[in-house]
């Protein structure tokens, strides 16, 4: 089998200075003509409140990328199959109102903290800080009104062959309980080759805790498309963080060596996960925080690799991060209706939130996500593609 490189395609900067409002540009099937264009901008959808909601589109290197001003959405992500023909590999809705009554996060910017903290509560210097009970009995994604249910500032990002969007937003001073005004940056960037970048930004005015993320779920065979369980997946790691019934972690750092948990050299999703191992059984699935090999880098490495057998689709993720929570879509359960039409059921979508590890503001021997004033918080987190030849 052989593995075919993108064609990088050649964008200059000049053409993404400035958004232009309207339809989005085309986007061909069948790979005759591969999407380029300066960020577009398009009415969405209205709040209950009556704030506007812009869907932007931008296009570079083969790649479509369609993002909400709200929560940061990745309301669509095309690649091309070993044929050349696209399909949108993230889950999500075709309208605002789904995702406001109930989303699980599809493709959302979550913080202040991604992940759980137990029982909604963590002490910093001495102060105790209570957050939304929203995953009972612990505190999920930065409470019941995070980061992922807000609307952002957007406006195109260019930089040298680079376009992509910024997202911004101020969070106040003890939003969902979390201490200090914390100013957020994250850039949605498309790469010449059609990689996806997701760089990460903040600064505080007081010391808080912060652990920002992505939760695109991913289905290489295309949106809509059913199961995701025959997808090959590998992690570089060797240890994972088990949890308790709650899915909070023991503190444990176990080896991955001779249980369901361990992804180094690659399997298929589906192989293990009826497996009657305790912390399966806790996740009704995977669920769980991997502890990467590589730690905590500046720059980013390479760590997980997912393939799709039938369109040969792969995806490949670097991160500066020391953490990657693989959650493979337990909770979908027939009850939500996906942009192609079709119900999301178990095991339709999958998640490779790169992070640090969920709890550890209560986990003195966990990597600190501590951020003071006078100082950045920073991560990137980049998603290349390609296809795999039978």
């Amino acid at each position: 089998m052989t593995i075919n490189r993108r064609t990088v395609m050649a964008a200059g900067a000049a053409g993404v200075a400035a958004a232009t409002v309207g339809t989005a540009p085309a986007f061909a099937s069948g790979g005759a003509k591969r999407p380029e264009g300066r960020p577009a901008k398009e009415l969405f959808g209205t709040l209950p409140d009556g704030t506007p909601v812009h869907r932007w589109t931008v296009a570079q290197g083969g790649t479509r990328l369609r993002v909400l001003s709200y929560g940061g959405i990745v309301q669509a992500l095309d690649i091309p199959d070993r044929r050349g023909r696209y399909a949108n590999v993230s889950l999500g809705f075709d309208n605002l109102d789904d995702y406001v009554a109930g989303s699980p996060y599809f493709g959302a910017v979550i913080g202040r903290y991604g992940n759980r903290i137990a029982r909604g509560t963590f002490t910093l210097d001495g102060t105790t800080y209570r957050l939304p009970i929203n995953d009972d009995p612990n505190s999920l994604h930065g409470g019941d009104k995070g980061f992922d249910k807000r609307v952002w500032d957007v406006e195109p990002y260019a930089r040298g062959r680079e376009t992509g969007l910024t997202l911004r937003r101020v969070s106040p001073d003890g939003e969902m309980g979390y201490p200090g005004t914390l100013r957020v940056r994250v850039d949605y960037v498309l790469t010449p080759r059609g990689d996806f970048r997701v760089d990460y930004e903040a600064v505080t005015d007081r010391a808080t805790v912060v652990n920002l993320t992505n939760h695109t779920y991913f289905n290489l065979a295309g949106e809509g498309s059913g199961s995701i369980l025959d997808h090959t997946l590998r992690i570089a790691a060797s240890r994972y963080t088990p949890v308790d019934s709650t899915l909070i972690p023991t503190g444990e750092l176990a080896g991955v060596a001779h249980t369901p948990f361990d992804f180094r050299t690659g399997k298929p999703i589906g192989r293990d996960i009826r497996d009657a191992h305790p912390q399966v059984v806790f996740g009704r699935g995977y669920d769980h925080n991997f502890v990467l090999d590589k730690g905590l880098t500046e720059k980013p490495q390479y760590v997980v690799t997912v393939t799709e057998p039938v369109h040969g689709r792969v995806m490949r993720i670097a991160t500066t991060e020391p953490g990657v929570q693989f959650y493979s879509g337990n909770f979908l359960d027939a009850t939500l209706v996906g942009s192609s039409g079709k119900v999301y059921r178990q095991g339709d979508g999958f998640c490779l939130e790169t992070q640090h590890f969920p709890d550890s503001p209560n986990q003195p021997s966990f990597p600190p996500t501590v951020l003071r004033p006078g100082r950045t918080y920073r991560s990137t987190t980049l998603h290349s593609f390609a296809t795999r030849a039978v």
